[in-house]
């Protein structure tokens, strides 16, 4: 098993660095400061083909590997991590609808969302139901050739922007996870509002909304999957979106480490710059060692995936590993800046609160580290 790019990934790589550094990186402190969606960044990456990532190519997507997907991610999560999620979100929909779809679903949505016209978000998660998926409350009840929803769900990202919304909720068979379906949920529907939008410690461009229905009639045809098959639907996708959350926390964490490495050599005390100092020199290094070591473990759980084989660990793994990393890393640039860390002349402080987020979604590194341990220990949860 060896990570050496090849042409064509080198190639990927390069194209959204060159795009990030013009597109992204320039204006990421305004969005943060406003609170900007900037929509318009998802129609120029629907441009390079990052909108449909892992969609096959008849439906208009680029059908990239998941290591490519990880070297998008890790370039945009440099400029901007809220852009970097946001796509992430966006795919996680698209690629659920093209892997579990019928033929007209596939058709009716996939390739809007591949084009960028249609924006995708992802809802599991409710009040009383974050790390305890199964247990969510939101039900649909099915009427002859239609179903009726109600309940709330919360922590969506890209709420309130999506035209397309994947929606778990519990159907009137089974229990736990075995009564959750899954639905397509398009945003003008009749029933359907958004609640507030929540006020976070960071990804201020990224909007977080709540989502009401309240009979809101769905069809049939509609639901994705079987009944019943939702909670493995969002736990296929979660495989995949972890291993992103980890390659755009090891981006995050890379653009953290380059900032701190350039401001110890210019900054001066004591008459010389403070990158000759070994307290700073040990702390740097211990950075690039654990980014470097996060990096790998990422690649190596996007290669089982695309190889076929039964990654949940090891996306758990690198979801875990390379988040705890990034708040430990964005933490130590803003102690190596000092003051100057703490104010928002440089972008250490918005790393720093932007990546915190990334040891809570895509299920919590405690709930990771349950998933790990289950695994080693042969008492997989069936």
């Amino acid at each position: 098993m060896q990570f050496d790019l090849n042409e064509e990934q080198i190639e990927i790589r390069n194209i959204v660095q060159r795009f990030t550094e013009q597109e992204i990186t320039p204006h990421a402190e305004t969005w943060d400061e406003t609170n900007h969606f900037p929509r318009e960044i998802y129609h120029k990456m629907a441009k390079l083909g990052l909108m449909g990532m892992t969609t096959p190519e008849e439906y208009g997507g680029s059908a990239l590997s998941r290591l490519s997907n990880t070297l998008v991610y890790e370039e945009l999560a440099k400029g901007e991590m809220a852009t970097a999620v946001g796509l992430s979100v966006h795919n996680m929909v698209t690629g659920s609808i093209a892997r579990f779809g019928t033929q007209e679903q596939r058709r009716l949505w996939v390739p809007g969302l591949a084009s960028g016209e249609l924006l995708g978000a992802f809802s599991l998660s409710e009040a009383d139901s974050g790390s305890d998926a199964a247990s969510l409350q939101c039900k649909a009840e099915r009427h002859d050739d239609f179903y009726i929803l109600n309940g709330t769900k919360l922590w969506v990202t890209n709420g309130g922007e999506a035209e397309i919304y994947l929606v778990m909720a519990r159907t009137s068979i089974g229990k736990g996870a075995s009564g959750i379906s899954c639905f397509v949920i398009e945003k003008e529907t009749p029933g359907f509002s958004f609640g507030k939008t929540e006020r976070k410690m960071g990804l201020h461009s990224s909007p977080t909304r709540e989502l009401i229905f309240e009979n809101c009639q769905v069809p049939v045809a509609n639901r994705l999957g079987e009944e019943g098959q939702g909670f493995k639907i969002a736990l296929s996708s979660l495989d995949g979106g972890r291993i992103n959350i980890g390659a755009i926390a090891v981006g995050v964490a890379q653009a953290a480490f380059e900032t701190a490495c350039n401001y110890s050599r210019q900054r001066t005390q004591f008459g010389q710059p403070i990158s000759n100092f070994q307290g700073i020199q040990f702390m740097l290094a211990d950075m690039a060692m654990k980014i470097e070591a996060a990096r790998l473990l990422v690649y190596q759980a996007a290669y089982k995936l695309d190889e076929g084989q039964n990654a949940g660990m090891y996306a758990s793994m690198a979801k875990c590993f390379a988040t705890d990393m990034a708040m430990e890393v964005t933490t130590n640039a803003v102690q190596i800046l000092g003051g100057a860390g703490y104010v928002r002349d440089y972008p250490v402080e918005r790393y720093m609160r932007d990546v915190k987020v990334a040891q809570i979604f895509e299920g919590t590194n405690q709930i990771q580290r349950v998933v790990i341990a289950r695994t080693l220990l042969g008492n997989i949860r069936k």
